[in-house]
C-alpha cells in the first residue's frame, strides 16, 4: 500500500465527513452481482472498520456471506483496495471499537451532523460492525 493511500485510510476525530466517505463493492448474498455503495469507514484502536446506524444492513449480509470485498477511495486519493471483512459479533469485542466510534460521532461538530448524543448501547446491540483488512 502506497504512502497517500495510508494517509487517507489514518482518519480521525478532526475529519470531516468527506474524507470518511468509501464506496464499497460486495458480492450479494443471494443473487451473486456486484454491489457498489457509498458509506463512511471508522478508525479505532488503530483498525479500519464499517458499522453504521442499528438496524439491518444489506451490505452486512453481503458482507457475512461473501467477506472478500473492494474498498474504493474516492475524494482526494482516488484507489480500489481488495479487503477482507470480519464480522465482529462478539458483545466484549464490540464494546470497546463502537464506544470509540459512537465518542467520534458525538464529539461537538461531528463530522455526521446528526443528532446528539448518539447512544452507544443501541450501537452495540443493533448495529452492524465488521473490521477491514487490506489484502496486500
Amino acid at each position: 500500500m502506497d504512502d497517500t493511500v495510508r494517509d487517507a485510510l489514518a482518519i480521525t476525530p478532526t475529519s470531516p465527513a468527506r474524507d470518511r466517505t468509501v464506496d464499497i463493492t460486495t458480492i450479494g448474498r443471494r443473487s451473486g452481482q456486484p454491489r457498489r455503495i457509498e458509506t463512511w469507514f471508522y478508525r479505532a484502536g488503530g483498525k479500519i472498520y464499517l458499522t453504521g446506524l442499528p438496524g439491518r444492513r444489506d451490505w452486512y449480509g453481503n458482507l457475512q456471506a461473501n467477506p472478500a470485498f473492494t474498498f474504493h477511495l474516492k475524494h482526494g486519493v482516488r484507489a480500489d483496495l481488495p479487503a477482507t471483512a470480519r464480522a465482529i459479533v462478539d458483545e466484549a469485542e464490540r464494546r470497546p471499537i463502537l464506544t470509540e466510534i459512537v465518542a467520534d460521532l458525538n464529539q461537538r461538530g461531528n463530522p455526521a451532523r446528526g443528532a446528539q448524543p448518539i447512544d452507544v448501547e443501541a450501537w452495540i446491540t443493533g448495529s452492524p460492525l465488521v473490521e477491514v483488512t487490506f489484502d496486500e
